[in-house]
């Protein structure tokens, strides 16, 4: 081969090998500049993603051993209107429940009980059964820090019967201050209103 047709043939070796290289180098510096780049998803799916959050207050129970009706749990969850009271209730006799009556207070550092709500709530709760319910009447109040909630069932009612705590306010105060010695009295009677037709009306003695 001629020595000019040599040269020639290495020239252009030389120079689509510079090229080659150009471009690997041109090549690096994009996937360099993409890799680095930092990740930004689109803010709306961010703020559509979040979940939403709603405030519920746990609430304490004052148990009163004697009362037909158990309370499980109790919580107050926040609404627009207010807060609405959620109980999970146990019933523990043969008898159909139709309602209850209870008291919320706020119980402050120095053990100081104040009345929220005092009221009379209907529902159906069947023989040895359970049930969670969520009162609709809300609750208009606004808690404070470094105070906690608590409730006391007063009264229970079924078609038959009617329990009722004795001196429940004192009762309730004792818990409040952390004397756990008063313990509730429960006086049952007949309920003669809501027996049903054509039924008698039961009697019970009061026991001293």
């Amino acid at each position: 081969m001629p020595v000019k047709s040599v040269i020639l043939v290495l020239l252009v070796f030389a120079i689509s090998g510079e090229i080659s290289r150009k471009d690997a180098k041109e090549n690096a510096k994009a996937v360099f500049r993409s890799s680095s780049a930092p990740l930004r998803p689109p803010l709306r799916l961010c703020v559509k993603d979040l979940p939403v959050q709603s405030e519920e207050l746990a609430v304490e129970v004052f148990q009163v051993l004697d009362l037909p009706l158990s309370v499980n749990e109790a919580a107050l969850t926040k609404t627009d209107k207010g807060f609405l009271l959620k109980l999970a209730l146990g019933n523990s006799t043969e008898l159909r429940i139709v309602g209850l009556r209870y008291s919320l207070v706020s119980i402050n550092a120095k053990n100081e009980l104040q009345f929220i709500a005092n009221r009379v709530e209907g529902f159906s709760i069947p023989a040895y059964g359970t049930k969670t319910v969520t009162f609709k009447t809300p609750l208009k109040f606004k808690p404070k820090d470094g105070e906690r909630l608590a409730l006391m069932v007063e009264q229970v009612v079924s078609c038959e019967s009617i329990w009722e705590v004795v001196k429940a306010k004192d009762a309730f105060e004792a818990y409040a201050r952390g004397d756990y010695s008063v313990v509730p009295v429960v006086l049952r009677v007949a309920n003669q209103v809501d027996v049903p037709p054509g039924a008698q009306p039961q009697r019970f003695r009061q026991r001293f």
